[in-house]
């Protein structure tokens, strides 16, 4: 029992010695916890630096005055020396202290190569300070702390006595090895360990220096090989040779990669951990510029190793005994270009500008929009106090108390902000709105219950005299005209009388819906009209859909400009339904081929395939092209739903979900946004859309997903969603007369030939479509196959151009060639192969179908 007694309180002991070790620790990795790191680096750098300048300087003064000082120094101790005789005067640069501390290095210890600790504190300090790895320290300490021993040793025996060149450490060596060895065994010696010191340390390649100062004569035994009669066993002898020193090489080889690998790279990558904790503790980025050399010169010895050495003497002595000369053709490598190649043509010819083409064009004026003045005086005091006073009345007879309101006045709705008083429901101020536009006697009464990133209630009254914003003022202001937006849009001002600006190319599409007479129009307008003042006719082209045939009608007049249309047709501005499936087809080609340049060119969007091409880094050669954006514009997006359906719906969904990165947008606009003509798949690809005022709740559900549409004032009046929060804006105005007037200038301008081409496409009827041969031929048929086999080429668009047809009369002219065996079968949106290759094989074969 005692015993057990006697083992617990051991055990007791060691446990509370454990728990103070454990609680020390924790207390010294607590305070240290609270350096900062990077501060004690940069300190102890800096007075590393400084003590190495500060004993290269002593060290430097100390050889000129060490006869004047060394009595003084060692006449006394250092106190008495440094402290006790302040009338003692030095002739080292750096005064007592300097003088006593080179005397202690360079008398007393290793003498001149004292000057390597200077060395070394410098590298160290600039590695701390500056994180700058100007050698490996490790390596470098070992390198150096040997080559101090060495010099102070091989010093020491140069000379009869202590001095400042091998100091009293080098004398001491010489006395004892010179007793041993006497004094040439001595210095045989210390060469001996320099030479096992360099191998183990840097293992240079003696053969190959021996072979680079005295390279052997060449062809200095070929006549003796030919004239001599022991050739037979000198080339015996040769061979033996060689492969005795491609074995030693081999080992060399081995021994060099090996050494390296285990030495070199052990410290080097030991130093590399060591940065590595430092810079994950500070977040620096890691310098790898010393690993990566390593790395390079081991894989480059392997490389050696594995790929044939080519050794045109010695292959020389091997085949000189044959008659016929054998030869080693080494292939070059291809040459690659640097970046100074690759920018070579920027330098020369500068960067593409795709504006010169049309470099004379100048953009609209200001001057061609209106500037209305609304004359009726705006909001008055006297309206603000009597809507405050209505809808604090009106929410006081429901018991409901505001602790504040503040009024914000827009140009045609003023927004008043409540904070209820605490303990009211929100939802009881929503459930009023009907309410409070009874007791404000006003049309289209908002709540916004709350207002986001606000605590407070907002109700939006509209004004009695709104007040009309010009398409005028909205361009005109600062924010549109600094936008570096790729394609600015400015559509009209918020309550708060902010110029509402957007980027078409980060919605990337827009839905746009509103009752008859609301205002949808002249939103359409204001869209184009913002791109008009701010893009070149190169940067962006308009395909214009309108069903409705008056509404676009005015832009004709920048067809060469800005418009794009598919091959042969003769109007840009699309109405007829077969020609929009044929078009939004054509688009879908068109989006297919910029993806294939994308593909080509490794860049993930328009703007990083036209700032490669801009540099000239792509060869057009190669089918590489500017690319400017495509704007479509679809207006009465429902009466294409009803006439085409499916045909309409398939293509559009292609384009929403697929052309945003090669810039394509669309903007849908439609007057009934029903669930039939919104469907699910468009509404998906469609986050951005503008509501004007429509008729009802469901409406504006369906195109908002809220409520709020159906409360609006109209007349420009509209809400906009871009994903986040929902925006109500007074849409600028532009009417016909200014739109005619910025056409005309625009037209006016000298501009490209022709609109933009998009691909040509045929529609799946064409191909599928069989006539038969004693249908009646159309009269221009034989032109047309007499045009087909001259330009070897089988597509309407050439029967168009040349002919002067319409695309429907072109297609029927292009089935019956296909028919009668001219042209071959429908290929998407290749040309059709044309099967008769001259014109005396034409007529040979009219005549034998019995045509001619």
């Amino acid at each position: 029992m005692a015993k057990g007694n006697v083992l617990k309180q051991k055990d007791k002991k060691k446990i509370k010695e454990t728990t103070a070790k454990s609680k020390n620790s924790r207390s010294f990795s607590s305070l240290y916890a609270k350096v900062d790191r990077r501060k004690a680096k940069s300190i102890s750098g800096a007075i590393l630096l400084l003590l190495s300048i500060y004993l290269f300087i002593a060290f430097t003064s100390y050889l000129f005055s060490w006869k004047e000082d060394q009595d003084l120094i060692i006449s006394t101790t250092f106190f008495n020396f440094i402290f006790s005789s302040p009338d003692i005067e030095v002739t080292n640069w750096l005064g007592k202290f300097g003088a006593w501390t080179a005397h202690l290095f360079m008398f007393k210890w290793f003498g001149i190569a004292s000057f390597a600790f200077s060395f070394l504190l410098l590298i160290t300090g600039v590695r701390l300070l500056l994180n700058i790895r100007i050698l490996p320290l490790r390596k470098t300490y070992l390198v150096t702390f040997i080559g101090i021993i060495w010099f102070s040793t091989f010093l020491g025996l140069m000379t009869s006595r202590v001095n400042y060149l091998g100091g009293s450490f080098g004398y001491a060596i010489k006395e004892w090895l010179t007793s041993a060895l006497g004094l040439f065994g001595a210095i045989l010696l210390i060469l001996v360990l320099l030479f096992v010191a360099v191998v183990a340390l840097f293992n240079p390649d003696f053969k190959a220096i021996f072979q680079k100062y005295f390279p052997k004569k060449e062809n200095s035994t070929s006549a003796d090989k030919n004239n001599n009669a022991f050739a037979h066993s000198e080339e015996e002898d040769d061979l033996d040779e060689e492969e005795i020193d491609e074995e030693d090489l081999e080992e060399d080889e081995e021994y060099e990669v090996s050494f390296k690998d285990d030495n070199i790279d052990q410290d080097e990558q030991e130093d590399d951990e060591e940065d590595i904790e430092e810079n994950e503790e500070e977040n620096i980025e890691i310098d790898e510029e010393a690993e990566s050399d390593d790395d390079f010169e081991v894989i480059t010895k392997k490389e050696e190793q594995e790929s044939p050495i080519v050794k045109p003497q010695s292959e020389i002595e091997e085949n000189e005994a044959d008659e016929n000369e054998f030869s080693v053709e080494v292939p070059k490598n291809e040459k690659e270009l640097t970046d100074k190649d690759l920018n070579k043509m920027v330098e020369d010819f500068g960067p593409y500008d795709p504006k010169l083409d049309l470099a004379s064009y100048t953009p609209p004026t200001i001057d061609l929009l209106r500037k209305f003045e609304s004359n009726q005086g705006g909001v008055t005091k006297e309206e603000l106090e009597q809507n405050k006073d209505n809808i604090v009345n009106t929410l006081a007879n429901y018991k409901i108390d505001i602790a504040k309101i503040k009024a914000t006045i827009g140009p045609t709705v003023t927004l008043y902000e409540i904070v209820p008083a605490p303990g009211v429901r929100i939802s009881k101020i929503k459930n009023l709105e009907d309410d409070i536009a009874l007791s404000l006697a006003a049309l289209g009464i908002r709540i916004i219950a709350p207002i986001p990133g606000k605590g407070t209630i907002g109700i939006e009254v509209p004004n009695s005299n709104p007040e009309i914003v010009s398409m005028r003022s909205l361009i005109a202001s600062e924010k549109f005209q600094s936008s570096k937006a790729e394609l600015p849009i400015v559509l009209g001002k918020t309550i708060t009388n902010e110029t509402f600006t957007f980027d078409l190319a980060k919605m990337p599409h827009l839905l746009v819906a509103g009752a008859t007479g609301q205002g949808k129009s002249v939103g359409l307008n204001a869209i184009l009209v913002s791109l008009l003042y701010k893009k070149h006719p190169s940067q962006v082209k308009f395909v214009l859909i309108d069903p409705k045939k008056v509404e676009l009608t005015l832009f004709n007049k920048i067809e060469r400009h800005f418009l794009a249309k598919l091959p042969g047709e003769e109007e840009a501005i699309i109405t007829d339904t077969s020609k929009v499936v044929n078009t939004l087809n054509s688009l879908c080609i068109e989006m297919d081929e910029r993806y294939d340049l994308l593909k080509l060119a490794q860049t993930r969007n328009i703007k990083e395939y036209n700032d490669k091409f801009v540099q000239r880094k792509l060869n057009p050669e190669n089918g590489h092209r500017y690319m400017p954006y495509i704007v479509v514009l679809i207006d009465e997006f429902a009466d294409l739903i009803m006439t085409a359906g499916k045909e309409v719906e398939h293509p559009i969904a292609r384009l929403a979900q697929l052309a945003r990165a090669i810039g394509i947008h669309l903007i849908v606009a439609t007057q009934r946004p029903s669930v039939n003509v919104i469907t699910g798949m468009i509404k998906a690809n469609f986050p951005a859309r503008i509501a004007f005022r429509v008729l009802s709740k469901i409406d504006s559900r369906t195109i908002l997903d809220t409520s709020g549409a159906d409360q609006l004032i109209g007349k420009g009046d509209m809400l906009i969603s871009t994903g986040n929060e929902v925006i109500r804006l007074q849409c600028g105005f532009v009417d016909t007369p200014e739109v005619e007037a910025i056409c005309d200038f625009i037209g006016n301008q000298r501009g490209y030939p022709e609109a933009m081409m998009l691909p040509e496409y045929v529609g799946e009827g064409a191909e599928g479509t069989t006539l038969d041969v004693d249908d009646e031929l159309d009269e221009k048929f034989f032109d047309a196959a007499q045009i087909i086999v001259t330009h070897q080429q089988g597509s309407a668009s050439l029967l168009q151009r040349k002919l002067k047809l319409g695309y429907n009369r072109a297609g029927r002219i292009v089935d019956q060639l296909e028919a009668h065996g001219i042209i071959g079968p429908f290929q998407g949106s290749k040309a059709r192969d044309v099967l008769i290759p001259t014109d005396e094989a034409l007529n040979q074969h009219l005549n034998e179908k019995g045509l001619r």
